[in-house]
């Protein structure tokens, strides 16, 4: 069975973007700088490799409206599996006739749900946007939250959970600590 899972890199003060929809940094990409390759090998690091493995083994992607459009819907192809997009809105014209793999859902996140786990099969759902994620949270719809909390305080931004229907009680089932970030997992208590 299908396990969604949000996967964010987010600072230690909550943020997952900075004003601008930046990651933060002089580069615009401090909060992804943990997933790239490093040292003198230019490989990724044990850690690194084991999330990114995990990304490309996803059976399908459930992403909010504004993280696929700043994302140019990734080209259409999220490592080749369908991306579902729960909104009221119809897509523009790229996703609409440019990208087969991308499904607008206007019916809401738990049919955008349901729809993206058949499509996964066994696989997981991998989930990105702080909206969606936290409509996800509120419907019952969204099973694990994986964070890589980044040692940075951006100061301000958009933040990953701001607007939550009531307290929801987690259960960390994985930690995993290098020095360029905090690697939590958790399951969404039911």
């Amino acid at each position: 069975m299908s396990t969604s899972v949000l996967d964010m890199s987010m600072s230690l003060d909550g943020y997952i973007a900075d004003p601008d929809d930046y990651l933060g940094g002089e580069d615009g990409e401090r909060l992804h700088h943990w997933s790239a390759p490093n040292g003198p090998s230019g490989q990724l690091s044990a850690p690194a490799r084991q999330f990114a493995d995990e990304i490309i083994a996803t059976g399908a992607v459930l992403a909010g409206r504004r993280t696929v459009e700043l994302m140019d819907h990734w080209g259409g192809d999220h490592h080749g599996v369908p991306i579902f997009v729960p909104s009221h809105r119809p897509p523009g014209p790229a996703a609409r006739w440019g990208y087969p793999l991308v499904t607008y859902v206007a019916d809401g996140i738990e049919s955008a749900m349901a729809q993206a786990k058949a499509a996964a099969g066994d696989r997981n759902v991998l989930v990105h946007g702080a909206y969606t994620a936290q409509r996800a949270l509120a419907a019952g719809v969204l099973d694990e939250v994986q964070i890589h909390q980044i040692p940075v305080l951006l100061g301000g931004g958009h933040r990953l959970f701001d607007v939550l229907p009531s307290q929801i009680e987690l259960e960390i089932i994985q930690v995993i600590d290098t020095p360029e970030a905090t690697h939590i997992r958790y399951r969404v208590r039911r």
